[in-house]
């Protein structure tokens, strides 16, 4: 008797709210895998040029950068659980505004196997459009979903188990959103070019659906100051003081920040260095997708082990020093196999990181302020996309107009392993296992109503 209640308390089991708030994040992330397939393809045959299709992508980041601060207020002041569905509803409906978009405009498109051979593209301006303007609104969508998500789990399972809770959330997110999403992606593109997205528009429904459900039974979340008058610009500031006089993570968002934009330098025009320097088909793109999904599953098990055994500092250093030393081979390298087995690494590395800073954040950061802070965290985290996104297309751009193509899309890679070098000499004694832990400490002493 004693040896079975002993294993039950080390269990700890995260309990079915946890749970159905997982396969809700699970079956959101199917769509997304089987849409990391459809959009990239689509807008390569939509049009060929670099630049326009940097510039869907930092349509889709642009409100990280504009609408971040706004959405913590938002987060801080209404019910997180039902913003959530709304915005699941609102991608939902996004989502079969492009399905019907491409359905009238299919017999326009070029086969989208040969779309890589084309020299030649006369850009498709109404399915462009699309693309950008639901791109637009998709992340101003995203900014206030996801927030509201990080700042639901506490309220979900208790703090000694955040790091599990979100190890298995980053672990199912890499599977669905890399490895199961973009084969099946993959597969129902070749059915028809509209019909991955209707599938994902189903996904963001059933999405809803679950969280809906999930809301009455959970711990009821305390928001402050509801009866107040709301005064945006106030509520921000507080926010942005708070984390500004952080010691540990204003750095640590800054250099987040960096490290995205670097890797948004090559990210802005991959579907073009895949098909026409890895010579990809849609098949194989998707393979490629499921790199995220190995590496992904890899971390977010090993995450918590590896930063227990190396040190929050350490692990983080791995992430930094990964970055550059990948991209540097890939930049020299036409081997999608190789491209495979590199994501799949530089993954592993990408969730340590998250599963430390994330746990981090939600263990530290006063739950009246939660929002507001993690949205200006993101700000400099994630604002950073859309302008190193832009930079990475008008780089290419500019090369491939000086004549040479393939060096053109090789470029990004290059410049990526010298500027991710650089921010690991300057990371790496501001983010030390001392002063995590240190700030853990400081945290769990001050309580959510101080700080």
């Amino acid at each position: 008797m004693k040896f079975r209640k002993k294993k039950r308390d080390k269990s700890e089991p995260l309990g079915k709210n946890y749970w159905r708030l997982w396969t809700a994040h699970a079956t959101s992330n199917l769509g997304d895998g089987i849409a990391s397939i459809a959009y990239p393809w689509l807008a390569s045959a939509v049009t060929r040029s670099p630049l326009l299709i940097a510039l869907v992508a930092v349509a889709s980041r642009l409100p990280w950068l504009v609408f971040t601060l706004p959405a913590g207020v938002i987060t801080d002041r209404f019910d997180r659980r039902k913003i959530i569905v709304a915005m699941d509803i609102s991608r939902g409906l996004l989502a079969l505004a492009v399905a019907i978009a491409v359905t009238t405009q299919a017999s326009t498109l070029p086969d989208l196997n040969q779309v890589g051979s084309v020299s030649s593209l006369e850009t498709n301006w109404f399915l462009y459009l699309v693309l950008v303007i639901t791109a637009l609104l998709f992340g101003c969508a995203e900014v206030l979903r996801d927030n509201s998500a990080q700042t639901l789990l506490p309220s979900v399972v208790e703090e000694k188990q955040l790091e599990s809770a979100n190890g298995k959330l980053w672990s199912v997110e890499f599977v669905m959103n890399s490895f199961v999403g973009p084969p099946l992606g993959s597969f129902v593109l070749g059915i028809s070019i509209f019909l991955p997205f209707y599938f994902d528009s189903t996904t963001f429904f059933v999405s809803a659906a679950l969280i809906a459900t999930l809301i009455p039974s959970m711990k009821p979340i305390e928001l402050p100051r509801k009866s107040e008058k709301m005064n945006f610009r106030a509520e921000i500031k507080e926010g942005f003081g708070w984390l500004w006089r952080h010691e540990l993570l204003r750095p640590m968002a800054i250099i987040l920040g960096a490290l995205n934009a670097i890797g948004a330098l090559t990210t802005a025009v991959f579907i073009l260095f895949a098909q026409e320097v890895l010579q990809t088909s849609v098949l194989i793109f998707a393979i490629l997708g499921t790199a995220g999904a190995v590496g992904g599953t890899l971390g977010g098990i090993l995450g918590p082990k590896i930063s227990k055994r190396l040190g929050s500092g350490p692990s983080l250093y791995l992430t930094l020093l990964s970055g550059p030393l990948v991209s540097l081979i890939i930049g020299l390298s036409s081997s999608w196999q190789l491209f495979w087995l590199l994501t799949a690494i530089s993954t592993v590395f990408a969730v340590l990181w998250n599963v430390i800073t994330v746990s981090l954040r939600q263990s530290i950061i006063p739950t009246e302020l939660l929002g507001r802070v993690n949205s200006v965290y993101r700000f400099f985290a994630w604002g950073s996309i859309p302008i190193g996104t832009l930079i990475g297309g008008a780089l290419v751009d500019l090369m491939d107009a000086l004549g040479d193509r393939e060096l053109a899309l090789r470029t990004p890679y290059f410049v990526s392993a010298l500027l991710g070098l650089m921010l690991f000499f300057f990371a790496a004694p501001r983010l030390t296992t001392e002063k995590i832990e240190k700030a853990r400490h400081e945290g769990r002493r001050e309580g959510p109503g101080e700080g």
